[in-house]
C-alpha cells in the first residue's frame, strides 16, 4: 500500500507533452448492425467517442468508463489525457433500472472488444490497451479485466490488456447491483458481480488508486486493500495500491491520472 500526498499532484508537470495533432470522432456504435437494430436502447447509449494521435503509429490506448453510479453519467475523453500521445476512447453504457446487471458489464466488454479489433486500422497496438475509468466506471474495468467471461465472447483473452487501472471502483459486488436486488447497501457481497470472486495470478498488471480512507464513499478504500492483498495472495506479482490522502471520491481522479499516465509508460518500457 502507498500513500500519496496532495503535492502529488504536480507531477502532472512531469509527463510530456506532445505538439502532435489529433483526430476524434464521436458516436461509434461498438455493437454490430444487427444487434443495435434489434433494440432500441442500445443503438441510443452504445457508442463511443475515439480520441487518437495523427500520423503515428504503435500507440497506447486507454479505454475510459464514466462514472455515476451505473444510473447516470456521460462518456468523456477526460482533458488530462489529452495531448499525451496515447488515444483515449471514452465509452457510454446502458444504465440502472433501465436494464440491470450484467447488461452493462457486457457492454463494456463488447466496447473493449471493439477496440482490440479496430484500433490497429487508426494507428494503434492492439497489446498496448488499458482499461480505466472512474467509480462505477472503475468497477466495469476491472469486472471486465478480470471475469474472462465476458471478453471471452468475442474471442478475446482478458489477459491481452496490458493493464487494468480502477479509479476508486468497488471491489465487492456494486452499490446498484444489489440494490436491483433488494440487498442494503450495507449488506455487502462477493458474488458473480464482485471482483473479488475473479482473483487470479495470471491477470494483468493491476493498478488500484483511491482517494483517503477518511474520505472516500463507505468502505471503498478498504475493499481496494483487500483486493490487493487478496490478489498478492494468490500469487499476482503486479498489484499496486495508491492511497491519495486528502483527496474525497470525487476529487481522486485529478491526481490519480498522473499514476494511469506512469503506468502506461512503465508498460511500454516493458513491451520494448
Amino acid at each position: 500500500m502507498k500513500r500519496i500526498l496532495i503535492f502529488l499532484v504536480f507531477t502532472l508537470f512531469s509527463v510530456p507533452f506532445f505538439s502532435q495533432e489529433y483526430r476524434t470522432e464521436n458516436n461509434i456504435h461498438y455493437y454490430d448492425e444487427k444487434t443495435n437494430a434489434s433494440d432500441v436502447y442500445i443503438n441510443e447509449r452504445c457508442v463511443l467517442d475515439l480520441y487518437v494521435p495523427k500520423n503515428t503509429k504503435n500507440f497506447s490506448t486507454v479505454i475510459w468508463f464514466h462514472g455515476g453510479g451505473i444510473t447516470g453519467g456521460e462518456k468523456e475523453i477526460p482533458e488530462a489525457l489529452k495531448n499525451k500521445g496515447i488515444a483515449v476512447i471514452g465509452v457510454n453504457y446502458r444504465l440502472s433500472p433501465k436494464v440491470n446487471a450484467p447488461k452493462y458489464i457486457e457492454d463494456a466488454a463488447a466496447a473493449t472488444a471493439w477496440v482490440f479489433n479496430n484500433i490497429k486500422r487508426y494507428g494503434g497496438d492492439e497489446s498496448k490497451i488499458f482499461i480505466s475509468g472512474h467509480s462505477a466506471g472503475g468497477y466495469l474495468a476491472i469486472m471486465v479485466g478480470l471475469n474472462k467471461m465476458y471478453l471471452n465472447t468475442y474471442g478475446i483473452d482478458a489477459n491481452k490488456l496490458a493493464a487494468i487501472v480502477p479509479f476508486s471502483g468497488q471491489m465487492i459486488s456494486h452499490f446498484t447491483i444489489r440494490k436491483e436486488k433488494g440487498i442494503d447497501e450495507l449488506d455487502a457481497r462477493i458474488d458473480e458481480y464482485a471482483p473479488l470472486h475473479f482473483i487470479r495470478a495470471d491477470a494483468p498488471p493491476l493498478l488500484l488508486i483511491t482517494g483517503d480512507r477518511e474520505k472516500e464513499l463507505l468502505g471503498r478504500y478498504e475493499e481496494n486493500a483487500y483486493m490487493a492483498r487478496m490478489m498478492k495472495l494468490k500469487g499476482h506479482k503486479e498489484t499496486t495500491l495508491y492511497e491519495l490522502q486528502g483527496f474525497d471520491h470525487g476529487g481522486m481522479a485529478l491526481p490519480a491520472f498522473p499514476l494511469l499516465l506512469n503506468e502506461i509508460k512503465r508498460v511500454e518500457k516493458l513491451k520494448k
